[in-house]
This record gives C-alpha cells, sequence and structure tokens, in this order.
C-alpha cells in the first residue's frame, strides 16, 4: 500500500490532481480543495489515504504535476 497525503491548507483548487488521477483524488463540495476519495481514505479524515500500488504511478503523476507540491506518497 503506499500512503497519500495532501496538505489541504495549501491546496489551490487547480483540479489538477483529479483530473490527472480521479480514481485517488477529487474535488471537496464544500470548500472547492482536493481531497482523497472515500474508498481510500484512512484515520478518518479527507486528506490522508491508503492506495493499492496499482495507482502509485496516477499519484505520483498528480503529485509531480501539482503546482503547489501539496500531495506526498509513502510507501507502507
Amino acid at each position: 500500500m503506499v500512503h497519500v497525503r495532501i496538505k489541504r491548507e495549501d491546496c489551490t483548487a487547480c483540479s489538477t490532481c483529479w483530473e490527472t488521477c480521479p480514481e485517488v483524488f477529487e474535488e471537496n463540495r464544500d470548500d472547492s480543495f482536493s481531497q482523497i476519495r472515500e474508498e481510500f481514505r484512512s484515520g478518518g479524515g479527507i486528506s490522508e489515504g491508503e492506495v493499492p500500488e496499482s495507482l502509485k504511478g496516477c499519484v505520483e503523476e498528480a503529485a509531480a504535476l501539482c503546482p503547489v507540491q501539496i500531495i506526498s506518497l509513502t510507501n507502507e
């Protein structure tokens, strides 16, 4: 599994992550910032999650393209 974290307080709601990797990221309807899709959330929050290795490339691409570099991932 790959641990994903979004530093939401620095998100600019540019849509890059959810357009690049919609399997993992989505727009929060309340504040328009990025969040982890419910099926991958961990710890009860919307900014952290665990995704399978099969989605690692997608998350890495979204992290690399993020203009404010707020997405981090680590192997668990």
